[in-house]
């Protein structure tokens, strides 16, 4: 709902939505999501419009002229200058405008908001690929890299963006579409139809003819420079490109609403090599040297960087000796093996060997080793965020010089930094002479703040002094804006006029690239909050009362957590990855809006921290909506390099929400899943009938909010808990030397009793001991996923006391659900903050983990019996995020005869109880089809993952069985529990209407 308090945005909705089939978003909610990026600033527009074609954006720049709206677009929002950030209409072409139009033999043509990787996932069919990657290109829109005209660090083999623009199809500033390309000139004038454009080329024309001069003299002489608009290259005697003008120019002249570039072959071979130097200054003054040799792409790090990547990746450790203070990453490609190998070696024996520039070189060819070396690049950097308190801030960190010149821009910044007491980290894409610097600063300090503004206007001087560019490629924005004068001097007044013909009015992403504020860059900054300090000698109780009076703890945490759990989010946008080789956010797979971001989640806590959000919408259903695209899977906890904690912070805003308004019925019955389980279970054999009966199942559906087609567990007439009471396993064993406590979970307790048989069967049969406290109930990982923290709370409290007493009395909690592992290690201890609790939760394992520990410890028997099968091995999402790798796959491994192919598929997409929701059905099963059709493989027997509910979407669309691997070791031990009729067993069919 839109506050009635704000006419202006209500009349703005009611305008648009009667224009436009895309989206229109004026509410709170939506306009926090968008007021920031990957920049410091933070801008709140007055509408957010989704378009879904071209019609659409020319209607809404058409809209924006009449009623002189500012407007811009935005595509992944991963932008560090700010440049799509706008107090009036922004235009998120990411939503909608995301096809692949055409693939020619050497070109594509594709809608703007095509992420620039999976672009790239389609030419490689074709043994093709866009070379430039600018940023991220798993995050980073085609849009936005023509936008500011991106390099990347492979600029030495490919070029830029510009370089393999052929043409774009625009809108104008006063909305009309043209088609800008490079465009003919008879006796220099345009002899094109559309008066339009035929008028614009014209004066565009006249205006460089006029000025080339200038434009000559006052361009840097850089490989790369996105300070202003680049005109060099535009004009030729016979023809204006004027698709070459727009790139580059951030939305200021033109919106494109296609693209079409030049594809380039795929290399036939690529190799790398690390440089390794014992001085900073030693690497960049080698790089002249590099260059001579044609790489594709030559990056530098610095000791801090270094550090990082050793703390992140134990290989790094023994690559890159501790001794070493920077080195430099160089890629070469070729048509050959044999040729890339050779410019290489001699690239090594010139810089390490008969120049001495170099301490040593370590080398790769095959594709883990050049993916290792490409983490320092990739992965590295973003980590640089976990630091609390002062952070490294993207401001001054896109300069460019000539490559021969780095090492002593590197040596004047390292004295700029001296002179204001700061430290920085520092990389450089050294091959283009670019120079990253992230300064580390605390917004949340005054002081800072200010000097921030002297700092940038220091670092200018040095790089204009060198006869730089301040902005390689990474745009202008708020940013930097205000020193482009400076850089340009009297060409400055030219891109004015190129402004002014474009856009007259001043409505296409006012006051960048050409502006009147020197003080731009530090207005708008990204308002912080900092959790309330206590004094010597005050109670805790203060603090948390102090916050309290902002927001309502729902978790038990510390008020500083909440607050640097928000500000750890800095808004890079690598979440948004649709990349194959990750996970994040199997939501945002599937609904690639915004919203369903872990960054999105991040931003309205940190609006509500800092006031921007009225506590209120915390209990809105907007809120809530954004709030359930969070399952809780925590694997952006797990892949975000900066470590932000998304679900927590969800689970605190889904406490409020559940809080002030309850549940719906159907989630507080997927929260009593066990009272559920239950009662199936004491009528199993009508339960078991009413699962595979159309008429109750859609019954189900309209009452219960169960997907009609799910394929759910059948019951069981004899729990396992009860079992257990009859064979005395309830009972503690104390005279044995490894002895555990099983905690069994729903699944296994009411579904699934074999399972939880085999692993007792397991645990004994390798001498373990193994205890059933009978008091303990579900874990609550739904109840956490859904919100009703209180219920969560109780069930927490309830299994510590039973499983806190077993651990005194040395038992290690073994639980075979990966769900309640993470449940009990990760979430217990933020619903209930005591000792218990975190004895529990050190003490707890997921089962196949335990017996993974005994086996690399010498103390599993190993008399596996032959399997004669194949497997096809998931790994679900919350035993990835409990870091211990893929224990059941090795265990697997270890059985003769059993071939095991893990699926790397992303996640299944049932995310708990998501899938099992009627709402949530169909994106379910787009997020788990990859998987699913893996599984359909001739070649695979069965699948096979520890997970139960990852376990259900794997049967859904096929009728191999998935089994728990536990049932596969207890088989292999030929275990009385085990069946061996598992493997060729079929799944139940489909309930279908």
């Amino acid at each position: 709902m839109i506050s009635r308090l704000d006419p202006q945005r209500e009349r703005i909705q009611a305008d648009l939505r009667g224009l436009l089939a895309g989206e229109v978003r004026c509410d709170d909610i939506a306009l926090q999501l968008y007021c920031t990026d990957g920049s410091l600033y933070e801008v709140r527009p007055l509408a957010v419009v989704r378009p879904r074609n071209a019609a659409d954006v020319a209607a809404c720049v058409q809209y924006a002229a009449e009623t002189g709206l500012p407007l811009s677009a935005r595509g992944a929002g991963s932008g560090q200058a700010g440049e799509s950030l706008c107090a009036g209409l922004v235009l998120d072409f990411s939503a909608h405008m995301r096809r692949i139009m055409h693939i020619g033999e050497e070109t594509v043509r594709v809608q703007p908001g095509v992420v620039v990787e999976r672009l790239n996932a389609h030419l490689r069919r074709s043994g093709r690929g866009f070379g430039p990657d600018a940023g991220s290109s798993l995050v980073n829109t085609v849009g936005g890299a023509v936008a500011v005209d991106g390099a990347g660090r492979h600029y030495l083999g490919y070029g830029a963006v510009r370089d393999h623009l052929i043409g774009l199809e625009v809108v104008l500033a006063d909305g009309t579409a043209i088609s800008a390309g490079r465009e003919p000139l008879c006796d220099g004038r345009s002899r094109d139809p559309d008066p339009r454009k035929r008028q614009l080329v014209d004066h565009l024309a006249d205006l460089l003819r006029k000025n080339q001069e200038l434009i000559d003299h006052h361009s840097p002489r850089v490989a790369v420079d996105r300070s202003g608009y680049r005109l060099d290259g535009v004009l030729t005697k016979d023809s204006f490109d004027l698709a070459r003008m727009l790139a580059g120019s951030e939305g200021t002249l033109a919106l494109w609403t296609e693209v079409e570039l030049a594809t380039q072959p795929l290399p036939g071979a690529v190799g790398a090599v690390l440089l390794m130097f014992d001085s900073l200054d030693r690497a960049a003054r080698a790089v002249p040297e590099v260059l001579g040799h044609r790489p594709s792409s030559c990056d530098l790090f610095d000791r801090r960087h270094l550090s990082l990547a050793r703390e992140s990746e134990v290989r790094f450790d023994t690559l890159i000796p501790k001794h070493v203070e920077a080195v430099l990453l160089v890629e070469a490609a070729g048509a050959q093996p044999r040729e890339v190998r050779r410019r290489l070696l001699e690239l090594v024996d010139e810089v390490v060997h008969r120049k001495r520039l170099a301490l040593d070189a370590r080398q790769a060819f095959e594709v883990g080793e050049l993916e290792l070396f490409r983490q320092l690049a990739v992965k590295i950097p973003p980590a640089l965020y976990r630091m609390k308190g002062a952070r490294p801030l993207p401001s001054v960190e896109d300069a460019a010089v000539r490559p021969e010149n780095l090492a002593e821009l590197i040596a004047r910044t390292q004295n700029v930094l001296k002179r204001h007491q700061l430290t920085a980290a520092m990389s450089a894409y050294a091959g283009q002479g670019q120079l990253h610097v992230y300064p580390f600063l605390d917004l949340a300090d005054p002081r800072d703040a200010e000097r921030l503004g002297s700092l940038t206007d220091d670092l200018c001087e040095v790089v204009l002094g060198l006869g730089g560019t301040i902005s390689g490629e990474r745009g202008v924005g708020l940013a930097r804006t205000p020193l482009v004068g400076r850089q340009h001097g009297p060409l400055y007044e030219v891109f004015r006029e190129i402004k002014r013909i474009f856009d007259p009015q001043g409505i296409l992403n006012p006051g960048k690239v050409v502006g009147t504020d020197p003080r731009l860059h530090l207005r708008n900054l990204r308002p912080t909050v900092a959790a309330p300090r206590r004094e010597a000698g005050e109670e805790t109780g203060g603090e948390r009362g102090a916050l309290r009076d902002l927001v309502e703890l729902q978790l038990d945490w510390e008020p500083s957590q909440v607050v640097e759990a928000a500000r750890q989010c800095h808004g890079c946008g690598e979440c948004r990855t649709q990349g194959s080789g990750l996970r994040m956010c199997p939501i945002f797979r599937i609904l690639p809006a915004e919203e369903a971001s872990p960054r999105a989640k991040a931003n309205l806590i940190r609006g509500v921290l800092t006031g921007r959000l009225e506590l209120s919408n915390l209990t809105s259903e907007a809120f809530k909506g954004v709030a359930d695209l969070c399952v809780n899977c925590h694997m952006c906890v797990v892949e975000c390099r900066a470590e932000v904690d998304i679900p927590k912070l969800m689970a605190e805003g889904k406490g409020a929400y559940v809080a002030a308004n309850g549940l719906r019925f159907s989630d507080w019955l997927m929260t009593r899943v066990d009272l559920v389980s239950a009662t199936a279970s004491f009528a199993a054999p009508l339960a078991n009938w009413a699962l595979g009966n159309r008429q109750v199942r859609w019954l189900m559906e309209k009452l219960l909010g169960v997907a009609q087609g799910r394929k759910l567990p059948r019951s069981t007439s004899r729990p396992f808990l009860r079992r257990a009471a009859r064979r005395r396993l309830t009972q503690p064993r104390r005279k044995s030397d490894r002895k555990v406590a099983f905690f069994v979970d729903t699944y296994a307790n009411y579904h699934d009793p074999l399972l939880a048989e085999c692993l007792v069967a397991i645990l004994k049969h390798n001498g373990v001991a193994v205890y059933v406290p009978p008091r303990q109930t579900q874990s609550g990982a739904s109840a956490v996923s859904l919100g009703a923290l209180d219920h969560a709370q109780y069930l927490a409290r309830r299994n510590v006391a039973v499983l806190a007493d077993a651990v005194r009395q040395g038992y290690h909690v073994v639980t075979a659900e990966p769900a309640a592992a993470s449940c009990i290690t990760r979430e217990y201890p933020n619903l209930v903050d005591d000792d218990d609790t975190r004895l529990v939760a050190d003490h707890t394992s997921e089962a196949c983990t335990y017996l993974w520990r005994m086996h690399t410890a010498g103390e599993l028997q190993l008399d596996f019996k032959p399997i004669a099968a194949t497997v096809g091995y998931h790994v679900p999402c919350r035993l990835r995020a409990l870091g211990v790798g893929a224990p059941s796959e090795n265990l697997l491994r270890l059985i003769p005869g059993l071939k095991v192919l893990r699926i790397e598929a992303g996640c299944s997409g049932m995310a708990g109880t998501f899938g099992l929701k009627q709402e949530n059905y169909r994106a379910s099963l787009r997020a788990g089809w990859q998987l699913i059709s893996r599984l359909r493989d001739p070649a695979i027997q069965a699948g096979t993952t520890e997970c139960s509910t990852c376990k259900m979407q794997m049967e859904q669309g096929t009728s191999k069985p998935t089994i728990h691997p536990l049932k596969l070791f207890a088989l292999a031990y030929r275990l009385p529990p085990a069946d061996e009729a598992i493997l060729s067993r079929v799944s139940g069919d489909l309930i279908v209407t």
